[in-house]
């Protein structure tokens, strides 16, 4: 499975050269929100999730290539592909247990630039200097979570960053969405809320060499209690999410 990702990345690796990245703004992205092929369940959930400020933040533009991490049923594969164009392409990265094979060949037709590729995540190893933007929605607290029950082994964190430092090209970067967790032993915060501290997360990508860029607060709750769970039905879909950018030097 590892020669498949990093075949499939050397092949992203040539559009790289094809289309230089275009200025871009929230609005610009009103045409690929509207896009008709996109489902009524991922059109109920763009409120919440202010889709054209985060790809607006994420700096995706035209023929680049972008990899959306875990990227489940993919709310925002379809949306990045239509921004990065045809000479661009979204790499669909999914660990097994949780890829929808059939939903996904249904996609697919209808985003000739996207490639999904399954794995453990321990297997996601993408060539070097192969992508613009490694961009995660929601999971990365996953790389402190395990699951029997799921069948979801436990994962080597330092390890995943310094395959996505490799993967990422120079002056690219990686953007990471998720749930604001508290303080303390993230496997613990994880387990129990599905939550990751911030800090956590910034300490993790500096230790991996990455650089903090940016971060927004356009997805930000300040009634959020930090200490529930993400499932919880008072606060499910509505919960403080912190944004942040990370540049490779």
């Amino acid at each position: 499975m590892p020669n498949l990702f990093r075949a499939a990345a050397l092949a992203a690796l040539g559009a790289l050269t094809l289309s230089a990245p275009l200025a871009a703004k929230p609005a610009d992205y009103a045409r690929v929100i509207a896009d008709p092929a996109r489902s009524a369940d991922d059109r109920k959930l763009d409120e919440g999730r202010k889709p054209a400020e985060i790809l607006d933040f994420a700096g995706v533009r035209k023929g680049q290539v972008v990899v959306d991490f875990f990227a489940g049923s993919g709310y925002y594969s379809t949306m990045m592909a239509r921004a990065v164009g045809p000479r661009g392409t979204v790499y669909v990265l999914n660990p097994p247990s949780f890829h929808d094979a059939k939903a996904w060949d249904a996609l697919l037709p209808k985003y000739p630039n996207i490639r999904v590729l399954v794995a453990e995540v321990a297997a996601m190893q993408l060539a070097p200097a192969s992508v613009d933007t490694i961009f995660t929605n929601l999971n990365y607290h996953d790389l402190y979570w395990e699951s029997a029950k799921n069948n979801y082994p436990r994962v080597d964190v330092p390890a995943v960053l310094a395959g996505w430092f490799r993967a990422v090209r120079p002056g690219g970067h990686v953007v990471i969405v998720d749930h604001v967790g508290p303080a303390g032993d993230p496997r613990e915060v994880v387990e129990k809320m599905h939550r990751i501290d911030p800090a956590q997360v910034k300490a993790d990508m500096a230790a991996a060499g990455f650089v903090l860029e940016a971060e927004s607060a356009v997805l930000g709750n300040p009634a959020d209690d930090h200490t529930k769970s993400v499932f919880n039905p008072a606060i499910r879909g509505k919960t403080d999410r912190f944004v942040l950018k990370f540049r490779r030097p």
